[in-house]
């Protein structure tokens, strides 16, 4: 039988996403566990990233296994013409599961279907990012105490954001009002909007949220993100329309947190970094214990 992966946030069903948060609470409470020691997992960024990156190799670290692969596509066989396909199948033969990030969305299902070891979607472009969305999950349970009932405001790029896009599907099994604010440009796309209205959930879209910011239990802010443009004029035009700042808090609900995948650019001021409902620093540490879970799940390691 074919090894397990985790590419989209819709291979876990809602019970196993429950049981993945609950065992990256084991891991926060215990987080070193030589769980690894004779794995080796291959890291494979053929795009820049700090956080992902980082805490997946400290996840790997704690749990005693070892590291293969690059942080950069120039270091690899990419720039001398080497396709994914053979990529992902050399790699293979030389561990036990592999995590990527590509730009081009549909690369991680293709590695998967490739592959005869799992394979964990780091990000593919502007389609999905399952682990960010497990962490995220974890932060909302964490702050909030439940997933159910909430009022989730999604701020910025909601059109190529891949993070707010995991995370609706996500958040659409329990019992989730969403409101999207962002500029024309960048809308939530028609296909999640559809989604929500099957699943039978409310959503508001909005241009603005400053009249409406105090409804929220979470603000998940995002950086508009310039690699996404093919034109740096209409990148211009939006990269600063919604800023974040501490002044706007004063109205918020006392247990509202504020997330925000990372990096940011001038979307929160660093005025707000003083706030105890700015979560955002806590929520990439919580990456480390979630993907410590979901390396052992699909590692079939109890």
């Amino acid at each position: 039988m074919k090894n397990r992966s985790l590419v989209s946030i819709d291979d876990f069903s809602k019970d196993e996403i429950i049981r993945i948060l609950d065992r990256a609470a084991e891991f926060e409470a215990q987080p070193v566990q030589k769980l690894l020691e004779g794995k080796v997992i291959a890291t494979l960024f053929f795009e820049p990233s700090t956080r992902t990156r980082l805490s997946f190799e400290s996840a790997i670290n704690r749990l005693g296994g070892k590291i293969v692969g690059f942080a950069d596509s120039a270091s690899s066989s990419v720039t001398k013409g080497e396709t994914l396909h053979d990529t992902i199948r050399m790699v293979n033969s030389y561990c036990d599961l592999i995590v990527m990030r590509h730009p081009y969305e549909g690369s991680a299902r293709y590695a998967s279907e490739i592959a005869s070891v799992p394979v964990i979607n780091a990000g593919d472009g502007a389609n999905q990012h399952p682990t960010q969305t497990l962490l995220d999950l974890y932060s909302i349970r964490k702050t909030q105490g439940t997933l159910d009932n909430l009022n989730i405001f999604m701020v910025g790029d909601l059109k190529y954001g891949r993070t707010v896009h995991s995370l609706l599907m996500a958040m659409a099994r329990w019992n989730t009002t969403f409101n999207f604010i962002s500029p024309e440009e960048l809308r939530m796309p028609d296909e999640f909007k559809l989604y929500l209205d099957s699943s039978g959930l409310k959503y508001y879209e909005h241009l603005d949220f400053s009249e409406i910011i105090s409804k929220a239990d979470i603000i998940y802010m995002t950086r508009v993100q310039r690699e996404r443009f093919s034109d740096p004029i209409e990148y211009e035009k939006v990269k600063n329309v919604y800023v974040l700042r501490n002044a706007m808090l004063g109205n918020t609900k006392p247990t509202m947190k504020i997330l925000h995948p990372l990096p940011r650019v001038n979307e929160i001021h660093t005025d707000v970094d003083s706030n105890p409902k700015a979560y955002y620093f806590e929520q990439a540490l919580n990456g480390v214990f979630t993907r410590q879970a979901i390396l052992c799940n699909l590692l079939g390691i109890n």
